[in-house]
């Protein structure tokens, strides 16, 4: 396939010829109010740092050393650093492209994955890249976000700060200092790489200034499981950790292995092992900066991940968030430009201390329509209010309902079936036609009465925009064969990657949010509950995170089923469930006016219901 390259310009800053750096080069030099390509990338120093971690999870007798392979500017000033800390350098790789570190004979680094030091190195930064610990080139062992993982992220950021040891070699005892490092470091990553930065800023570690997750996990327990249901697809913490180990792991960490299968029963409940995976309930900790990117249709890392640990935030750290329409889906391949523009002033203003404002703009970025997108000063928006909604035989609405309704669950349900009308295994309500829009703006929870006529049933509940719309569909991109270049390539390092544009399509239903639990979980989600066939529950469980707006003249749907079989596990036997509308509510995060409900049949021929895709 034959490729066009094109080069793009930001903010003007690409126009400057970069120099090579010498004595009396400056770290850094501002022009148009932003960092500027001053250094040479083919001058830039390579090197690899050994860290000591403090921990030997392999049982060797010997302190596992997790390795950060770094590439800075030439200068005898001092820089500060952008880190992303991954297991995938040397098995799927980073991006779109699925870039892989490379080394020369001598093992010194030559490919650093994603733009980031073609386009940061230049303008006074170095780009630290740190292989978890058990794989690539460190030592220990893969825990799938605990201790381990943590630590390979922290003990780097000490390093950096001057408090921890560092060596020349993987087992040597040269040390090595980073004497030329600010100490600020901000970290950025997609999916589990973006997990990890937000367990370290839950740490409270001091050095580290901000954080980029893109899609990250906040809760492992959540990506593995939802509300006392498993998730399917997902495997476990044991399988997914060793599709990455390096060959001393795998000899070596089969305690460690052990301990995360006995921490995550297949029955769903949430365990100590889970609770040491929760950044959520230390999010109180953080105090770097926090900008967060996620796609509203990612069923891989779900929008819950961002929504929860955003609320759990202090007031007092600055935050900026992105929703697009895609999937699992980096900004770089669905916003290029206004990405690299906005990431290269996030990082100025955290990073080097630039007084841009960028943190007095507006909080939220939100993709209406493909490639059209919104802004709101704060998140959620002003006039955002908690809102109680009840299905009853006459619709969705804010009257309570009376009576029931019963629906058998045949354990094969998916989005578009139950949304088409062909599948009877579910209900569904939903308000009058909007006489104006409707603002769906944060995370939702939904609480049911019901009885099962077995004594096991899992439960399903979405939100659902019901109105003509297009949309992006499956992943929301599609790769090009031309490229764009973003920074200095140098020998074995291109800075061009292939260009991408939006994938869409015409639906007339979306599912804006969801959720999935476990009856068996109603009053515990760590100690499950027999169910008596016949007796009633009550149940509160979260559905996913969101911002839609729902335009006027569509209708806001709320469907109550089973097994959804796109996304959980079928309970051992399929029950009949019965709803008692009396007892049953969702509270959605709402601005505008609900209509009257609405008893009219709905159904969809096109449906958005999200796409779900491996990890990385």
């Amino acid at each position: 396939m034959k490729r066009v390259r094109v080069v793009v310009a930001l903010a003007g800053a690409l126009t400057l010829t970069p120099i090579p750096a010498t004595a009396a080069t400056p770290a850094f030099t501002l022009s148009g109010g932003v960092s500027a390509p001053i250094h040479s990338l083919a001058d830039a120093v390579r090197e690899t740092v050994y860290v000591d971690s403090g921990l030997d999870l392999d049982g060797d007798g010997t302190r596992d050393r997790v390795t950060a392979d770094i590439i800075r500017p030439s200068t005898t000033g001092r820089v500060p650093v952008i880190m992303e800390a991954s297991p995938y350098y040397q098995s799927t790789g980073r991006g779109n492209e699925s870039e892989v570190k490379t080394y020369d004979s001598a093992g010194v680094p030559v490919k650093f994955p994603l733009f980031y030091d073609n386009y940061f190195v230049p303008r006074g930064y170095a780009v630290v890249l740190v292989d978890f610990l058990g794989t690539n080139r460190s030592r220990g062992c893969v825990d799938v976000g605990g201790q381990s993982e943590i630590t390979s992220a922290t003990a780097v950021i000490d390093w950096l700060n001057g408090r921890r040891t560092g060596y020349s070699t993987l087992t040597g005892t040269t040390t090595k200092s980073a004497a030329w490092s600010t100490g600020a470091v901000g970290m950025i990553g997609k999916s589990w790489d973006g997990s990890v930065a937000n367990g370290a800023a839950a740490t409270g570690i001091d050095g580290l200034r901000t954080i980029v997750p893109i899609a990250g996990i906040s809760s492992w327990y959540d990506w593995f499981r939802s509300d006392g249901v498993a998730l399917t697809g997902f495997g476990t913490p044991t399988s997914l950790g060793s599709r990455f180990e390096n060959s001393n792991a795998r000899s070596r960490c089969g305690a460690v292995r052990t301990a995360m299968t006995n921490g995550a029963p297949s029955n769903g409940d949430y365990t100590a092992m889970w609770q040491a995976r929760d950044f959520v309930r230390n999010a109180s900790r953080v105090k770097a900066s926090v900008f967060a990117i996620h796609g509203q249709n990612d069923l891989n890392v779900k929008t819950l991940q961002y929504g929860q640990f955003w609320d759990a935030l202090p007031a007092s750290v600055p935050k900026k968030l992105w929703f697009s329409q895609t999937a699992h889906v980096d900004p770089f391949d669905f916003r290029r430009a206004e990405w690299v523009s906005t990431l290269h002033r996030w990082f100025d203003r955290w990073l080097l201390d630039v007084p841009n404002g960028i943190e007095n703009e507006a909080q939220v970025s939100a993709e209406r329509a493909p490639d059209q997108w919104a802004d709101d000063q704060t998140w959620p928006p002003a006039g955002t209010v908690s809102t109680v909604l009840r299905p009853s035989s006459s619709g969705l609405g804010t009257a309570v309902g009376t009576g029931t309704a019963a629906f058998t669950d045949n354990g094969s349900a998916t989005p578009s079936s139950w949304l088409s009308g062909s599948n009877t295994g579910r209900v569904i309500y939903s308000t009058a036609p909007l006489t104006s829009e409707l603002r769906v703006a944060g995370t939702s929870s939904f609480t049911v009465g019901v009885s099962s006529s077995t004594s096991t049933a899992h439960l399903t509940a979405y939100l659902v925009d019901f109105g003509p719309a297009r949309v992006r569909t499956g992943e929301g991109i599609r790769t090009l064969s031309t490229e764009s270049c973003w920074g200095e390539s140098r020998a074995g390092d291109d800075a061009c990657y292939r260009n991408t544009e939006a994938t869409a399509g015409n639906v007339d239903a979306q599912v804006i949010a969801r959720g999935w639990a476990d009856l068996a979980n109603y009053a515990s989600l760590s100690a499950p509950r027999t169910i008596t066939p016949g007796a009633k529950y009550r149940m509160t469980f979260r559905l996913s995170t969101t911002d839609h707006v729902i335009p006027a003249g569509h209708r806001l749907g709320l469907l109550i089923g089973g097994t959804d079989s796109s996304a959980t596990t079928r309970p051992s036997q399929l029950p009949r469930l019965t709803v008692d509308l009396a007892d049953t509510s969702v509270r959605i995060p709402l601005r505008g006016s609900v209509p009257s409900a609405s008893n009219d049949q709905l159904t969809a021929t096109s449906v958005s219901a999200g796409t779900k895709t491996a990890l990385g």
